[in-house]
């Protein structure tokens, strides 16, 4: 940031600096981008017919939404990075490991999602070849952070309504920790992409609650009051928040009911690896699970129809993941998003407010 040393020239600028500004301006700046950019990338989608193509086993009424553009999840990545470097302190350490790590899960969704397209099914990139390249960029990206941080604090886990209490993680610990948040935020916001708006609006409500964290905790004022650790290089996380939560308004001006556009797993792997990345990054790793309750909720909901169907030959839900089986139940498609998005709002305020209780 060049006006960072001319501000001791012209005082003004001092504006620029304030952490409050450049997050305003970096929501607004990747709301604006993807606002004015969405438009041509549909056009220029539907020219080259790469619409989405529906999984034949779901429910009926998404068969109409075959022709529908995907991988807007680009737009959403074009519009946060171009924000995020225009706006924050590219010195500091911790954007950039957000910004790599983002890059790369974009990079699997993309491939995941041509795949889909030239193949004309719903399938795309096999799981365990997603899984496997999710796995060997996480451990590097959490091995090199793990090495070459001297902050004690980093590592330190904090449990909720224990503020007293301080556990250390070793290596091994650590990496067993963040990669399973990782991994587990990544794609549970992926299986949480099948209605019109669902994800991304549960994506902005636990971006705006990681805001308001990496703030605190980058802030030693707040230290003493609340259940937090104090890391001096969080602070600068809250633009990488901000322009994703300007992105994300921006594509879901497109994306609401009924979408004309989805984002993919382009969009869906880099947002939920940010949010997984991000919550690694400030030690919030058990308050990330209230925060997404929504995509606990969605992954759990996989998890116990594969393993009842697998054991018992019995299905638990009409289809998962569970928006699917509200659907087949007789819900609204958009009455299942706007009560989905009201839920994800309750459970951020909760886990909010027990940063004050602790």
């Amino acid at each position: 940031m060049l006006v960072k040393y001319l501000k001791y020239f012209f005082p003004i600028l001092n504006i620029f600096i304030s952490l409050a500004f450049r997050a305003i301006i970096s929501l607004l700046t990747s709301f604006f981008i993807s606002l004015y950019i969405i438009p041509y990338f549909i056009i220029f989608f539907k020219k080259k017919k790469y619409s989405q193509v529906i999984r034949l086993d779901g429910p009926k009424s998404h068969l109409n939404k075959n022709n529908i553009p995907t991988m807007g999840g680009i737009i959403i990545l074009i519009s946060f990075l171009i924000s995020v470097l225009l706006w924050s302190d590219l010195y500091n350490p911790y954007l950039w490991y957000v910004l790599i790590i983002v890059i790369f899960y974009a990079l699997i969704g993309f491939i995941d999602d041509y795949y889909k397209i030239i193949l004309n099914n719903s399938i795309g990139l096999v799981v365990y070849k997603k899984i496997f390249l999710q796995t060997i960029i996480t451990i590097i990206i959490i091995t090199f952070f793990y090495m070459n941080n001297t902050e004690k604090s980093a590592f330190q886990l904090i449990i909720p309504f224990y503020k007293n209490i301080k556990i250390y993680l070793n290596f091994t610990i650590y990496l067993i920790i963040s990669y399973s948040i990782i991994l587990w935020i990544s794609n549970s916001v992926n299986l949480t992409d099948g209605l019109d708006g669902l994800a991304i609006i549960s994506v902005i409500l636990v971006m705006f609650g990681l805001a308001l964290l990496s703030y605190v905790t980058g802030n030693i004022n707040y230290f003493k009051y609340l259940n937090i650790t104090y890391l001096k290089h969080t602070k600068e996380l809250v633009i990488v928040c901000t322009a994703i939560i300007g992105s994300g308004l921006g594509f879901l001006w497109f994306n609401t009911y009924p979408a004309i556009i989805f984002m993919g797993d382009t969009g869906s792997l880099f947002l939920g690896s940010a949010i997984g990345m991000i919550t690694v990054l400030i030690r919030q790793e058990l308050l990330l699970i209230i925060m997404g309750g929504i995509f606990l909720l969605e992954s759990l909901s996989v998890i116990i129809q594969v393993i009842f169907y697998k054991y018992k030959k019995y299905r638990i839900f009409l289809m998962a993941p569970i928006h699917h089986h509200f659907e087949l139940k007789g819900h609204l498609e958009s009455h299942i998003v706007i009560r989905f998005g009201i839920v994800s709002l309750i459970l951020l305020l909760i886990a909010l407010s027990i940063l004050k209780v602790c």
